[in-house]
């Protein structure tokens, strides 16, 4: 098991390489030159860290299949609104939203992101191996 440093929000810059853990992000508005918070892992337990990376607006590189991108922003009544995309071979799609979320939310979205990384793990084992028994077939 590795451990990561936990990084306060205002000593972290965009595109750092460090983890950055979701749990001290997300009382905050994202940085203005911020496109969402990159999901590094997401572990089992809701009570462990999810591990993330910002992602600037300016990043011209897409994300990779299975990469879930969360962004958020101020809601009325000092929530936030949360977003989770979902990045495709072909496109980028709209995975969940939760409005009006306060606190710590990681709780809340955790089983969604949780299910959506093993989904996604599942379906590509699956494809390869149907792309591999389609090879052997046709030899």
């Amino acid at each position: 098991m590795t451990c990561h440093p936990r990084t306060q929000p205002s000593a972290s810059p965009i595109n750092s390489s460090h983890d950055l853990i979701l749990s001290d992000l997300v009382r905050h508005p994202m940085p203005r030159s911020a496109r969402g918070a990159l999901l590094g892992s997401v572990p089992p337990h809701p009570a462990q860290p999810i591990h993330t990376m910002w992602i600037t607006d300016l990043d011209p590189n897409p994300l990779r299949p299975g990469s879930i991108l969360l962004s958020w922003e101020p809601s009325l009544g000092n929530g936030m609104n949360v977003t989770a995309h979902l990045s495709l071979a072909s496109a980028e799609v709209l995975l969940a939203h939760w409005p009006h979320l306060h606190g710590d939310w990681t709780p809340i979205v955790h089983p969604t992101l949780f299910e959506v990384t093993g989904l996604h793990a599942a379906l590509t084992v699956a494809t390869d191996a149907l792309r591999l028994a389609n090879r052997l077939a046709a030899s």
